[in-house]
């Protein structure tokens, strides 16, 4: 398939630039093949029953974005990819002259740091001091909004941009379908027998790299860390077990349960993955799938266009569009029931 097969219109007004004014208060387009149902999210509990998995990536967004100077005058920013020890870190890094092996930096006018090594388009930077590369980011760093919200983030953002049940620091972006749930749903579905689990995934801004070639079988994914406890696994074994449904929050849950099932069910618990799910993916372990609505000719189109069906997928798209529905990270939330074609 073409990357041109996966484009849609969207008109730049249905661009959600900030989150609804309450959390959860965001719309619900259930999809089952061709028959779309509009609902809200608050809602949801009405298309789940008792034995049901909900499976939520509890990856916490850093402020990974942080400014500062070349040790020769040259202004930088800094977008940290990965944090990989307490004093190293991945990071992109923007500049007029790409900083070469062993050049120092200067964050914030107060903390340094040594470009190592270039890994492809990442730099590897090694932070002095006692301070870890996480506390650092903390104090001097801003929080990375998606490059289609064009304000800059305040701290409502910081609220918002965080789903309630994060507790894992390390994406560079959020797991975005888990910011409608709020606690009173998620006891909501408890009380009604839905079960919970969580893994982790840190999640990349290679999320929003576009996908610079015609054909996707050409694409090469960019790779993220997952991991998913024994107790989340036991827990998915045995509602499969007992015919209850496994649903994924979020394409990052998604991924990273499939990319644990490559090599047999659930059988690589923790690990990188650069796993890519285009349209013809046979999908082992998510039933149903939560998420919200994805940028055109991206990865995460492709993926739930392999989920749901591509002619459904594209028709839910124009239809939302004619709907208004509110798009990308602070936007509205589909259901997705699996092409079964």
């Amino acid at each position: 398939m073409q990357v041109a097969d996966f484009d849609y219109h969207l008109p730049e007004s249905l661009i959600a630039q900030f989150p609804p004014q309450v959390r959860g208060e965001s719309r619900l387009l259930h999809i089952n093949g061709l028959v779309r149902q509009d609902s809200h999210f608050c809602e949801l509990p009405q298309f789940l029953r008792a034995g049901d998995v909900l499976i939520f990536n509890d990856t916490k967004v850093i402020k990974a974005r942080v400014f500062g100077k070349k040790d020769s005058g040259g202004a930088i920013e800094a977008l940290i990819e990965r944090v990989l020890d307490e004093r190293s870190a991945l990071a992109h890094i923007r500049s007029s002259r790409a900083p070469k092996p062993g050049a120092r930096l200067i964050f914030a006018d107060r903390w340094t740091a040594t470009m190592i090594e270039r890994k492809d388009d990442l730099f590897k930077l090694q932070f002095d001091g006692e301070e870890s590369v996480l506390d650092i980011l903390e104090q001097a760093g801003q929080l990375p909004l998606p490059p289609y919200i064009t304000h800059i983030p305040d701290d409502e953002d910081a609220r918002r941009y965080q789903t309630v049940y994060a507790r894992d620091p390390g994406a560079v972006a959020a797991p975005t379908a888990g910011l409608h749930f709020t606690e009173d749903l998620l006891a909501k579905l408890q009380a009604m027998g839905v079960k919970t689990g969580y893994l982790t995934l840190h999640v990349g801004a290679g999320t929003f790299q576009p996908v610079r070639v015609d054909d996707i079988a050409e694409h090469i994914m960019h790779h993220e860390r997952y991991s998913i406890p024994a107790a989340t696994i036991a827990l998915i074994e045995k509602a499969k077990a007992q015919g209850g449904r496994v649903i994924a929050v979020g394409t990052t849950s998604l991924r990273a349960l499939e990319a644990a099932s490559q090599q047999g069910f659930l059988a690589q618990p923790e690990g990188d993955t650069n796993i890519f799910i285009t349209p013809g993916y046979q999908f082992r372990v998510v039933d149903r799938l939560i998420t919200n609505f994805h940028l055109p000719k991206s990865t995460l189109l492709m993926l739930v266009a392999a989920f749901a069906g591509y002619d459904t997928m594209l028709a839910a798209y124009q239809y939302a569009v004619e709907q208004k529905y509110r798009f990308f990270s602070y936007g509205d939330a589909m259901l997705l029931e699996p092409d079964t074609l």
